[in-house]
């Protein structure tokens, strides 16, 4: 069964934009858990944008599910993973321009430097997982570099309609199938919604869907505890 990871940024957001104590993601985190969220994302960006310090060193303490700590793979969030020891880290492609991650790694042209920022992280007893396009170059280069998961870009997925969008999820799920063949765990994500989510859903062998945007976006309306509760129906009901 595939699982349902809740991405809390935007809560975060929300505070941000009053520089202020509310709404808090930590608590908001409960609620979806109770939602039936199997684990709890948060991007911990290098300008701070939304997600603090704070929240993700009080959300490995609080939490009852799973932590996935989305990063950049620089030298401080290397340090911070190692000291808060999330169940597991994302590396994903930052830019400070960037509304939203725009695309997957580009792991052929930084090999040598993520295989010992990997292996740094495993010596903690941290798994890591590479976000990426759906690209049998770069899968090759997650099995290669020694991550144990990949989380597969569903961006495109999500932009396209009709033929096109069906293009894009033949490769998603060719992608899929290469990477369990390579021994790698395959997790996607990325623009998913209550009205794309059903597809890539059904994808055998996905171990899970992470989603924020349209989550909480529903929250608006439904609150955060139902609005896990139908993305988790939705993903679950194939």
């Amino acid at each position: 069964m595939t699982s349902l990871g809740v991405n809390i940024d935007h809560i975060a957001n929300v505070r941000q934009a009053r520089k202020t104590i509310e709404p808090d993601p930590v608590q908001f985190a409960f609620l979806a858990e109770l939602g039936g969220a199997d684990s709890i994302t948060v991007h911990l960006r290098e300008d701070r944008r939304h997600i603090q310090d704070r929240d993700v060193y009080l959300l490995k303490e609080t939490i009852k599910t799973k932590l996935n700590l989305e990063m950049a793979a620089t030298e401080e969030m290397l340090d911070i993973a190692k000291n808060v020891l999330p169940n597991y880290v994302t590396l994903v492609p930052e830019k400070r321009e960037e509304v939203t991650t725009e695309g997957g790694l580009d792991l052929k042209s930084n090999s040598g430097y993520l295989k010992t920022f990997v292996e740094s992280l495993k010596a903690s007893n941290v798994e890591v997982s590479a976000f990426i396009d759906p690209i049998s170059e770069q899968i090759y280069y997650s099995k290669e570099i020694g991550f144990d998961y990949i989380e597969l870009h569903t961006g495109k997925y999500a932009e396209l309609a009709g033929y096109d969008q069906h293009k894009e999820l033949a490769r998603i799920v060719e992608s899929t199938y290469a990477a369990n063949d390579l021994g790698l765990v395959v997790n996607a994500g990325h623009g998913l919604n209550f009205n794309n989510v059903k597809k890539i859903a059904s994808i055998n062998n996905i171990n899970e869907l992470n989603i924020g945007h349209s989550i909480v976006s529903r929250a608006l309306a439904v609150g955060l505890e139902k609005s896990v509760r139908e993305m988790k129906s939705l993903i679950t009901s194939n």
